[in-house]
């Protein structure tokens, strides 16, 4: 039986898959190629652009009208700006390659020699240009992870592909096309020999277009997911293919991620008698964030850098506006696929947006000493109010001393917020997250199971602006249109007052409100 991949390319005879060349818009492609340009096809990582090019070479090969090479230059990485032993671990990648895809051992044969007689500036062209002479058929250079390489190495490569693209096709590749995470048009590279940096549109000016690989679309996700029940027989209720969807958007290792957790780890997923639900697709993202993927950690460690900061930041805290934000920043940010813009910029998506904020406090999380028992009322729900009074007790007390150990300082009452809650809501509920930039506010949902069904509470966390009757006025009317629209029937508006020299006296209270009929609890921080 096939199963959902999360690791390298896929394999259609093993995989459940779309077919990795439908996911390209190959008669864009082909025309690039007959009209012997050079371009980018750049996406998130994991998100199936090694499929899609090993899927092109192999298109092309059978054609018979091309010889069509694929190679990954990540290799060259751990040279860092070593430029010989770069060019080194990336002829020997390029040989080895050519040898498995086109039983062609002519690199193999001459490229030390070519690299001791041309010098490691020139022996990528040289030996490119001596292949391409070798046989009549125009070839197609697929390279993989060129974003990979390092200052200077990176610098020679693009150069000299650059270099030789007067020459094509008959004695240079015919077309190119570079593969990596970001478009070579946004690269800013460190080249150490030159004292400066070098953009990627001035080391590769012959770039033609840049072509995008997107995330699934809602029919793909439930192309995907039909596959598994159409090999295995099990159903996966429509319930369980939307709550994928939502919790993804398409992103194409989440997606197979949940499905092979939910399919073949969870033992009620392994036995085919029994329907996958959207109960089932809960538990796999939890026991994905919990177990820290590999995928989930790479993001978390994006976190680290100062650009992305820059963006993130203002996300979680809801301050800021598009036109604050560097515009290098943000394509970064997006190029990784850790945010969408539609107008707006957002978290990529419910499980990234639950990822991020538990990253950025889990050490945090961890050293929080409540007891989730001391919440739950007799009948099994959770006191939120109680709850609430806590962490403003919490806050008073350990809010200087956890916010300054933050990162991501601008958003440290929001985040610590967070982690109080997730430390109590971790012993059996969840927490739905929504936050945007410029919106000064965090929606969060918490969600309690008990035998009556799911207790439903919306918490709103606000920054005061303006006054703070203006500030509970708005909070109110959109903590009340949250709950309307999420179903919930306890409401809660946090407003933190992060004004300087206000007295705890000042910044505490608590008092009840309502909102077209609605109770709604509001908190001063």
């Amino acid at each position: 039986m096939r199963f959902f991949n999360t690791a390298g390319p896929v394999d259609c005879k093993r995989h459940y898959c779309l077919p990795p060349l439908q996911r390209l818009d190959l008669k864009r492609v082909l025309r690039l190629i007959e009209q012997q340009k050079y371009f980018v096809l750049h996406a998130p990582r994991q998100t199936g652009k090694t499929s899609a090019l090993l899927a092109l070479m192999a298109h092309l090969n059978q054609s018979g009208d091309f010889r069509c090479l694929y190679v990954n230059v990540e290799v060259g990485q751990a040279a860092r700006e070593n430029v010989e032993a770069a060019k080194r671990a990336i002829l020997s990648q390029l040989s080895t390659w050519a040898e498995f895809a086109l039983t062609d051992t002519f690199i193999e044969n001459h490229w030390q020699d070519i690299l001791l007689s041309s010098g490691s500036l020139a022996a990528l062209g040289a030996v490119l240009t001596r292949w391409c002479e070798h046989d009549a058929r125009p070839v197609v250079l697929l390279i993989d992870e060129i974003d990979a390489l390092i200052g200077d190495s990176l610098i020679s490569v693009l150069r000299q592909l650059r270099a030789g693209y007067a020459r094509r096709p008959q004695h240079f590749p015919q077309s190119i096309i570079l593969c990596g995470v970001r478009d070579v048009r946004d690269y800013r590279i460190h080249s150490s020999s030159e004292k400066e940096i070098i953009t990627g549109g001035s080391a590769f000016n012959i770039r033609a277009e840049s072509l995008r690989l997107g995330d699934f679309s809602r029919d793909e996700v439930e192309k995907l997911l039909k596959q598994h029940t159409k090999e295995s027989g099990q159903d996966i209720t429509d319930e369980a293919i939307a709550r994928v969807w939502t919790l993804t958007e398409g992103q194409p290792w989440l997606v197979n991620a949940l499905a092979y957790e939910t399919c073949f780890r969870i033992p009620q997923g392994e036995d085919r008698s029994r329907k996958i639900t959207d109960e089932l697709i809960e538990q796999a993202k939890e026991n994905l964030i919990l177990r820290r993927e590999t995928h989930l950690d790479q993001l978390a460690d994006k976190l680290r850098e100062d650009r992305v900061r820059r963006i993130v930041e203002p996300l979680l805290s809801g301050k800021g506006q598009l036109e604050d934000i560097p515009l290098d920043d943000l394509e970064y940010v997006r190029d990784l696929g850790m945010i969408k813009i539609n107008g707006q910029a957002r978290i990529a998506n419910p499980i990234y947006r639950e990822v991020i904020p538990r990253q950025l406090t889990s050490a945090t999380e961890a050293m929080i000493s409540q007891d989730p028992q001391a919440y739950i009322q007799p009948d099994g729900r959770l006191d939120l109010t109680k709850l609430l009074a806590a962490f403003a007790d919490f806050f008073r007390e350990n809010s200087e001393h956890w916010i300054e150990r933050f990162q991501y300082k601008e958003a440290g009452p929001q985040l610590l917020m967070q982690a109080f809650l997730q430390r109590i809501v971790n012993s059996g509920g969840r927490i739905e997250r929504e936050y945007g930039l410029g919106r000064l506010r965090t929606d969060l949902l918490v969600l309690w199971p008990q035998p009556s069904g799911v207790q439903k509470a919306v918490i709103e966390l606000k920054l005061l602006r303006r006054s703070l009757e203006q500030t509970i006025a708005e909070g109110l009317q959109q903590t009340w249109g949250y709950m309307d629209r999420c179903g919930a029937d306890e409401g809660h508006l946090v407003i933190f007052d992060r004004r300087e020299k206000r007295s705890w006296e000042e910044r505490l209270f608590q008092r009840q409100e309502s909102f077209q009929g609605k109770p709604i609890a509001v908190w001063g921080m």
